[in-house]
């Protein structure tokens, strides 16, 4: 039973009840297209983290005493430079349980310096004295501000709570993964409207401005700039339909494979709805390359019915004849498209997974409506005469271009272009070896420079110690172990250590608080900020530090040290790390142990390190999945490597370009590749399923190969220049990884194509030597 039989088979089945097939077809659009309009942006923040990795196995265990790393900083600052006056403390103070008052806000840990857990302690002469920054009996006026201040000073939270040059103070909240009174994960994107709508809006004036960074609120604004997505998508829509237009002639011809296209990401979206998934702001653009993905291959069927019906065939035969010719490589093609986007699975990132999902529904539904329906639709088109004669008449200058491209086939010019393409692939090899793994720039990647996230972020990093770049290090250790000096020690060695690797602002620990501490028990002498050795001295020192500073849990068994980075690209996180991991190896024994790691600069540390981890998998998987498949296609080791090659070599180019354009790998931009080899591999098929046959007959390769540019040339350069215009469009976008995806996958589009007209042909001329 050959492929051939079974193609055959089926298209006597499918074509002799057309009309059942639009009605199956119109009603599942239908149920669909109602399903699709209850997708929701979904953006967990669970689904961001590789919850498996060790660092997030630390991260998940000590989550309950310490909190988690979806944190939230609001920086509140006074026009004037000085924080202490009466309206600014009214609206803090405002602020402050308005934050603890917001849906999906973990009460307990929201920190200002209305917290009752922000303390000071001082020496006097009865012994010490303390309590709360901000007294029970505060009053706004001269006297009380006064106070405040020097209790702020006290109490060592300038830096922290309070911006070292006293023109702004700093709210911090912890969310929770579920809503208790919903018991569903918290809406992280309802919650940053909340943070705008309630916070920023309600206090922002001339005289006070609101400033606020954190996961949530990133994410908040990727999801308003993703809105304009649609716009893109709107814009991709017109420009591929004029050209679609340009390049058939024809209306309908138009309409067809455009409105198949769109039915393809109509059911993607309602599949996505009925399997229970929202679509992430980072996966706003599949829709798009669905489209795109679906209008090449759109494409190719009506070439080839329009040119079988200029030939003589009426509309029925003419489609009946394309499905079958297109159906195997146009399958292998979107096959090898969805199988390549399944390998994204390997990456135990729940984002990432379910951007593999999203695509790889859309690209399968791709083989139905657009390699099944859109054949089915073409045997009802009424072909007139006028286009019949259009396509029918010798194409002098077109064939021209077709002759002179074929010269690519030959051994002369084939050995140019392969030399010229190893060339290439080692210069880019070499600069893709400098691929950096995580985010290259100073605030959200996913904004631009200039937006207000990062701008906000530019702010609190420059006035403030601390940022929302932080790592936690947790010691774990033994019970009471803040009584033991020589554990107190250590840890205060490995806070020092840390403190001097370039990158970290700050550090914060019990054992550098305790030292603080017994300087005060000393009338405050700083030769006294050390750490005592009698037992008793330390626990007077340690015990004063309450669970609720995040420096130590209720046994005192774990304690982690607080490292406040610079910023979170690549290279710092990675610095930090390694710095961690050796003097953490150096310091510790048996009982105790400087795990890695929590907080928001920790959970990118283990997101960087699974991304790195997999992405040589992934790409031995997708090719291997082309491989399979292009063996199965054409069943020739040959034909297979001359799609594959091309294929790689794009990709190597695209990671050179992504070093050159300081663009790093990261969750966003990891899948770009895989999506690259999946749309590239689509022009090579095309093009060599045209040629293996004719090469299988004896045709001199240069003859085969200029056959197969009349039959698909055309459809492939189109295909390749309307889609790299359409993403060309992105450079525009709100969102900086949209603008960055658009340049990368313009580039794929581009080179893919190239790669298939001029690589594919020359390496066929090398693998079937008989034929030249």
């Amino acid at each position: 039973m050959s492929i051939n039989w079974l193609v055959n088979k089926f298209e006597y089945s499918l074509f002799r009840h057309r009309l059942a097939v639009m009605v199956i077809f119109a009603i599942t659009t239908l149920v669909l297209l109602w399903r699709a309009t209850d997708i929701k942006l979904d953006a967990a923040f669970s689904k961001n983290i590789p919850l498996k990795h060790e660092y997030m196995q630390t991260y998940l265990k000590h989550a309950e005493d310490f909190g988690g790393a979806n944190n939230i900083l609001i920086a509140m600052c006074d026009a004037n430079g000085d924080i202490f006056n009466a309206g600014f403390f009214d609206s803090f103070r405002r602020a402050h349980d308005d934050v603890i008052f917001t849906p999906g806000v973990e009460r307990v840990l929201v920190k200002s310096l209305f917290s009752p857990s922000t303390r000071f302690i001082e020496v006097v002469e009865d012994g010490f004295a303390g309590g709360p920054v901000i007294p029970a009996d505060f009053k706004a006026d001269a006297q009380g501000l006064a106070r405040v201040k020097e209790n702020a000073e006290k109490a060592g939270v300038i830096g922290r709570m309070v911006s070292d040059d006293y023109s702004c103070a700093m709210i911090t909240a912890s969310l929770l993964e579920i809503d208790p009174e919903t018991n569903l994960p918290i809406d992280t994107i309802a919650f940053a409207a909340t943070l705008e709508n309630d916070i920023r809006a309600k206090y922002q004036t001339e005289q006070l401005s609101v400033h606020i960074i954190g996961f949530a609120k990133m994410v908040g604004d990727v999801a308003d700039g993703a809105k304009g997505v649609v716009l893109f998508f709107g814009i991709a829509i017109l420009i591929t339909t004029v050209m679609v237009f340009l390049f058939s002639g024809s209306m309908m011809l138009t309409i067809l494979p455009i409105a198949c296209s769109l039915i393809a990401v109509i059911w993607q979206m309602g599949l996505l709805t009925v399997l229970g998934f929202g679509i992430d702001p980072m996966s706003i653009l599949v829709p798009f390359l669905v489209f795109a993905i679906g209008v090449s291959h759109g494409v190719q069927m009506i070439n080839s019915t329009g040119k079988r019906v200029a030939g003589g065939m009426d509309a029925k035969t003419a489609a009946q004849t394309s499905f079958r010719k297109l159906l195997v490589p146009g399958g292998v093609a979107l096959l090898s498209d969805t199988v390549g986007f399944l390998t994204l699975l390997i990456i135990e990132i729940g984002v990432i997974r379910e951007l593999a999902i999203t695509a790889s529904l859309g690209v399968a539904v791709i083989i139905l409506t657009n390699l099944i329906l859109l054949p089915v639709l073409m045997s009802y088109v009424k072909f007139s005469d006028k286009y019949k004669q259009r396509v029918a008449a010798p194409n002098v200058k077109a064939d021209k271009i077709w002759f002179a491209l074929s010269a690519f086939a030959t051994r002369k010019y084939a050995t140019v272009i392969l030399l010229a393409t190893a060339a290439l692939f080692a210069v880019g090899y070499i600069q893709s070896q400098q691929l950096k793994i995580g985010d290259l720039h100073e605030g959200a990647p996913a904004l631009h420079e200039d937006s207000r996230y990062n701008l906000d972020t530019k702010l609190i990093t420059e006035r403030f110690a601390i940022s929302v770049d932080f790592i936690n290090v947790m010691v774990e250790t033994i019970p009471s172990a803040c009584t033991s000096h020589d554990i107190m020690d250590r840890i205060d060695q490995f806070q020092w250590l840390m403190e001097n690797v370039p990158g970290v602002q700050s550090a914060v620990s019990l054992s550098s608080v305790s030292k603080v501490i017994n300087a005060a028990y000393n009338e405050g002498n700083p030769k006294w900020r050390v750490l005592p050795r009698n037992t008793q001295s330390l626990v007077q020192a340690s015990s004063r530090v309450e669970t609720s500073t995040g420096l130590l849990n209720a046994d005192c068994s774990v304690m982690p040290v607080m490292l406040f980075l610079e910023d979170h690209k690549a290279e710092t996180i990675e610095r930090v790390v390694a710095a961690v991991k050796q003097y953490g190896a150096e310091l510790g024994d048996e009982h105790t142990t400087f795990a890695l790691a929590t907080g928001p600069a920790g959970v990118m540390a283990a997101t960087n390190e699974a991304v790195s981890a997999a992405q040589q998998p992934m790409m031995w998987y997708v090719y291997s999945a082309v491989i399979v498949l292009c063996l199965l296609s054409f069943r020739s080791v040959r034909a297979t490597a001359a799609v594959v090659i091309p294929l790689y070599v794009v990709s190597v180019l695209a990671t050179a370009l992504m070093t050159k354009l300081e663009i790093g790998l990261t969750v966003s931009t990891l899948p770009v590749i895989a999506l690259g080899v999946g749309i590239g591999v689509d022009y090579g098929i095309y093009i060599l399923s045209t040629m293996s046959q004719q090469l299988r007959e004896g045709m001199p390769i240069r003859q085969a190969y200029f056959e197969a540019l009349k039959e698909r040339g055309s459809a492939v350069l189109f295909t390749g220049i309307t889609l790299a215009i359409g993403v060309s469009t992105w450079v525009f976008s709100a969102l900086k990884f949209q603008v960055d995806m658009g340049i990368l996958l313009t580039f794929m589009f581009i080179v893919n194509m190239l790669g298939a007209i001029v690589v594919l042909p020359a390496l066929a001329s090398f693998f079937w030597r008989k034929n030249n």
